[in-house]
């Protein structure tokens, strides 16, 4: 059995908002592996669920950020290349689109949900990739999270779909440029996991379940099976791997049709 030994590196992660975060479970793994962690979380009703989270992690440091303002994201990696010095990892875990334009029809998308739903899902990758790279180690690594929908319709999911095929073709771009330092980039895509986020979309337990019946090792993929992903694409094991798109057990690749609507 080869273990993957962190001590010494340091890892942020932004975006978790409780237990049941794919953030959080990479996080975990990032922990358990001896990385020192940073977290970022949006908003003061975040704030006492991270804090719980980390209490039992030894010099956690916690920042409550808003990712479409750049004077925060500028006042975060300030204090972090204070701190620190240096970044070795960055999980980006951030996500969102008004609950109304997931309700209807994706033609009836307003402009101002859609730029909404872009700027954090996807714009805030590019904005954090921007601030980090001064911070980032010769040989870090970054990791964010994406869906299906990004590539194939899932109704019902509309412009998070949208948004999540830009922030692929972000990794792809990202990836290109934060290589000439030895920098790599990759998305994880996870296939329905039951975390908060996942079930406030229409339809989501009808997908769950039968992605389950046809996936090839016949199990619904858990935060486990993400942590452990996302630990491996951190570290200097997946060490020839950037730009690309890991997808989980998830079953789309046997299902044969999209189930978003119940």
């Amino acid at each position: 059995m080869v273990n993957i030994d962190l001590t010494g590196k340091r890892a942020l992660i932004m975006g978790v908002t409780n237990r049941r975060s794919l953030g959080w479970s990479i996080a975990a793994k990032l922990h358990a592996a001896g990385a020192e962690l940073a977290f970022s979380y949006q908003g003061d009703r975040l704030k006492g669920e991270v804090e719980k989270l980390t209490k039992d992690i030894p010099s956690a440091r916690l920042y409550q950020v808003d990712v479409t303002q750049q004077d925060q994201l500028k006042a975060l990696f300030a204090d972090l290349a204070e701190a620190w010095g240096t970044i070795d990892y960055l999980v980006h875990a951030i996500a969102f689109a008004p609950r109304e334009a997931m309700d209807g029809r994706y033609i009836e998308t307003t402009r101002d949900d859609w730029v909404t739903a872009l700027e954090i899902s996807a714009y805030s990758l590019v904005a954090v990739a921007g601030e980090a790279e001064p911070l980032l180690a010769e040989d870090g690594a970054m990791v964010t999270l994406t869906y299906y929908a990004a590539e194939k319709v899932v109704p019902k999911y509309n412009v998070m779909g949208v948004a999540k095929s830009a922030l692929e073709a972000s990794v792809r771009y990202l990836a290109y440029d934060l290589g000439e330092k030895g920098v790599r980039i990759n998305a994880i895509s996870a296939g329905p996991v039951k975390t908060v986020a996942a079930r406030s979309i229409p339809g989501f337990m009808k997908m769950y379940k039968r992605v389950a019946a046809v996936s090839p090792l016949k199990h619904q993929v858990d935060q486990t099976d993400v942590g452990n992903l996302g630990l491996f694409l951190l570290s200097p094991m997946s060490g020839g791997i950037t730009g690309e798109t890991i997808y989980v057990d998830s079953g789309f690749n046997v299902m044969g049709m999209d189930l978003g609507d119940d």
